[in-house]
């Protein structure tokens, strides 16, 4: 896949603010795409105000797709490590009409931006719905998908 576009992902679960940024800063990425539901954390440097504003200080883009973050029922079955139930849940929200459309949002923004990374919160990929999101990408527009992993506290 030489010269595919990349896509990235990375969780900041038990990683500081700082290794995140270093990772992200190190693979390249010029935008992180925040597909969290929502974007207040009780983590120091990890909601929307201060997660944008140090990667803005590294240079790299912010964009947060809200329609991509995982409904209530399915936080509540990866909280409670339903995987199956929270793949379930996912998959029939990414039928939503407000889920396309970000999705080709996406779409268009990893085409242009240059290597983009999707954050959540889950270290774990696999337990996470932005793997799902990942590998739509994937298969539908042929990119390289990587996913990073900053330093653990």
């Amino acid at each position: 896949m030489a010269g595919a576009k990349k896509l990235f992902t990375i969780g900041y679960e038990q990683t500081p603010p700082k290794a995140v940024l270093d990772e992200l800063e190190q693979a390249g990425v010029k935008l992180v795409v925040d597909v969290r539901a929502v974007t207040s954390s009780r983590r120091p440097g990890f909601s929307k105000k201060q997660l944008a504003a140090g990667l803005d200080e590294r240079g790299i883009a912010y964009v947060h797709l809200a329609a991509l973050g995982t409904p209530r029922e399915g936080r509540l079955a990866a909280r409670s490590g339903q995987y199956v139930a929270l793949e379930k849940i996912y998959s029939q929200h990414l039928k939503e009409p407000e889920a396309r459309e970000a999705m080709d949002e996406l779409s268009a923004l990893v085409k242009k931006a240059g290597p983009v990374c999707l954050l959540c919160y889950e270290r774990d990929h696999t337990h996470c719905h932005r793997q799902m999101i990942a590998e739509i990408i994937e298969e539908r527009d042929g990119v390289a998908v990587k996913n990073l992993a900053g330093r653990q506290v």
